[in-house]
């Protein structure tokens, strides 16, 4: 799915490509290398000192490259959350594959219309073993490739996790309730977990979808994936889901941050954001009832 509403779940042409975004390495602006490096024991420190909990169940959407320099990129942030976490805890990352949706829908770029066809016949079922997640950032590719990683299968917004929640948090992830109740985002809501935004701000803040889920009537959408068959064969998969839109996203997170919800602080070159993910669910169905105009308002 491209989302005919703007969404935190990323359109295919707007992933970052440079080495520092990819590798954690973090060139600045102009190219200059951070003021000092990064280690997996100086971001273990700045995770446990933000709060991330031993023993607990962490949801992570993370842009390396405003971390600064880091010894071991993703991997070393990856351990690092892993340390602070401990064998008790679990990490979540999103896997969403959005380059697996109706090419009738893109728009960054385009593809021409006798194309659609060909991409609707010819892009490979969605395999949660196999299939990358390509513009997620490095982070979350690193953890689903992890050994004893599991991922939800679900061919356009899937999860992945690790630790010994994770077979809870990805089991069953319906076709048409892609970040909804029935979704990881909601056995999330059901574990208390947290949120953690490394270097991004609330318009990644995926667990805000969950509270469009809980609106009176939201809008909803045809969305359309290639899947794998019972046979390991492939087909073109259509459903129903709600339209979901993260334009306002920010002004959300912002007014959640003022009720004090969220705890900042430095991680690496960059900042942190920690919040309850129960708390700014229920916190963004209240707000969103109140502030978001519908489409017959607007």
């Amino acid at each position: 799915m491209t989302p005919a509403r703007s969404s935190s779940v990323p359109d295919p042409s707007s992933a970052p490509g440079s080495p520092g975004a990819a590798g954690g390495l973090g060139a600045a602006a102009g190219g200059v290398v951070a003021a000092r490096p990064h280690t997996r024991a100086s971001l273990a420190t700045q995770l446990h000192d933000l709060g991330v909990r031993p023993g607990g169940v962490v949801l992570v959407h993370a842009g390396l490259r405003a971390l600064g320099f880091v010894c071991g990129g993703p991997q070393a942030v990856a351990l690092a959350l892993r340390d602070v976490l401990g064998p008790e805890g679990t990490l979540v990352v999103p896997t969403h594959t959005s380059e697996n949706s109706d090419p009738a829908g893109w728009s960054n770029p385009p593809v021409p219309a006798d194309w659609w066809p060909v991409i609707r016949a010819e892009t490979p079922g969605f395999d949660p073993a196999v299939t990358p997640s390509r513009f997620m950032g490095a982070l979350a590719e690193t953890v689903r490739g992890w050994p004893g990683a599991r991922r939800s299968d679900h061919p356009h917004v899937s999860f992945a996790a690790l630790g010994p929640a994770a077979e809870e948090v990805v089991a069953g992830h319906p076709l048409a309730d892609m970040l909804g109740p029935g979704s990881p985002l909601g056995r999330l809501y059901e574990l208390d977990a947290d949120v953690l935004l490394l270097g991004v701000d609330h318009g990644c803040n995926t667990s805000l979808h969950l509270a469009e889920y809980r609106q009176a009537a939201p809008p909803r959408q045809r969305v359309g994936a290639a899947v794998r068959t019972r046979d390991g064969g492939r087909d073109w998969a259509w459903w129903e889901d709600v339209a979901v839109d993260s334009a306002d996203f920010p002004g959300l997170g912002a007014d959640l941050e003022a009720t004090g919800a969220v705890r900042i602080g430095p991680v690496g070159d960059g900042t942190g954001r920690l919040m309850r993910q129960r708390a700014a669910v229920d916190f963004a169905v209240d707000w969103l009832a109140r502030n978001r105009r519908t489409e017959e308002e607007a």
